[in-house]
């Protein structure tokens, strides 16, 4: 990535933008005292005609389930990084440049000004659809294979696909790499690493995604995104698929693409890194993606704004440092 692109001044700041598996119940609540998460959450509900603050706040094992379900998770996860990304440009911090996983790329575009919210959850709840439609009739599975490399996931998927769909999903940092692909062959793929030394985790989604068992989707994504008006990037996204920077032009193309390639997470981070970047927040649930930063080079700040006691520390942060 040239760093010239980010004009006379290096990136320094990325906000990262949690991806779907990140969702459990009660995450974010606090958050929803700030008016800006509060009409995010507000925007979401209106826009997918359900109350996404109040599925979140439902810590019964039945609303689990629930949250779990794509459609669900997607929303809910998306509402929470785009409402606390709101939040904080509010109090005059925006980022240099925008990074999300996955589901969070959608999040990025709308940080970016790619979108409005509103425009933002309609692409989610087309996208959500057509991947919960997609894994009904292509059941499927995720894995985060651990002391992992490319080298040695791409023979593992040779070897343990026997004629099914197994691919790398995710490229998540040093020693992790998800796999997706049909159950029987997730199932294989495990055992047969756990043989070889390493570890396994099963991941929280409903389906393959971002591989050819998604391929059904693509279609009438790819239709639905025809449809929206894209205006071109305020600030940097950097895209999934293969680590560079999104633009009008091609973004629709490259968001179908999303569905079934894998998700570039530590050549985007490196890239940015590359060009300057020294501090990567993630705005949502979990951690996840700070924990990856952290494995990538653990030279990077990573803070996680994910509740209101880490968005004040983040505030107080920013104004120290100003």
């Amino acid at each position: 990535m040239d760093e010239m692109i980010f004009g006379a001044e290096s990136p320094r700041t990325v906000f990262m933008a949690s991806g779907q598996g990140s969702q459990k119940p009660g995450m974010g609540l606090s958050l929803l005292e700030v008016p800006e998460v509060a009409r995010t959450f507000e925007c979401a509900s209106d826009v997918l005609g359900r109350d996404i603050a109040a599925l979140v706040a439902d810590d019964s094992p039945a609303a689990a389930e629930r949250l779990n379900e794509t459609r669900n998770a997607q929303a809910a996860i998306a509402a929470l990084s785009i409402g606390i990304g709101r939040a904080l440009a509010a109090r005059g911090i925006e980022p240099d440049a925008l990074l999300g996983f996955s589901l969070g790329q959608i999040s990025a575009i709308a940080l970016g000004g790619m979108v409005d919210d509103e425009g933002a959850f309609r692409i989610i709840d087309a996208r959500s659809a057509a991947m919960d439609e997609a894994a009904r009739r292509n059941p499927g599975a995720m894995s985060a294979l651990l002391k992992a490399d490319c080298e040695a996931v791409d023979a593992l998927c040779r070897d343990c696909a026997q004629g099914e769909v197994l691919a790398p999903a995710n490229c998540n940092c040093p020693g992790q790499i998800v796999i997706a692909g049909t159950p029987a062959a997730i199932e294989r793929a495990e055992e047969a690493w756990r043989q070889q030394g390493g570890r396994a985790s099963r991941l929280a989604t409903q389906g393959a995604f971002h591989s050819p068992l998604m391929e059904e989707a693509r279609a009438p994504f790819a239709e639905y995104l025809e449809t929206v008006e894209f205006a071109a990037p305020a600030i940097p996204i950097v895209c999934n698929t293969d680590a560079a920077l999104l633009d009008a032009a091609t973004v629709r193309r490259r968001l179908a693409d999303h569905l079934t390639h894998p998700v570039l997470f530590e050549q985007s981070v490196r890239s940015l890194a590359g060009c300057g970047a020294t501090l990567f927040a993630e705005i949502g649930y979990g951690g996840v993606l700070a924990g990856l930063v952290r494995r990538i080079d653990k030279d990077l700040e990573r803070p996680c704004i994910q509740d209101r006691a880490g968005f004040e520390e983040f505030l107080d942060r920013w104004e120290e440092q100003r």
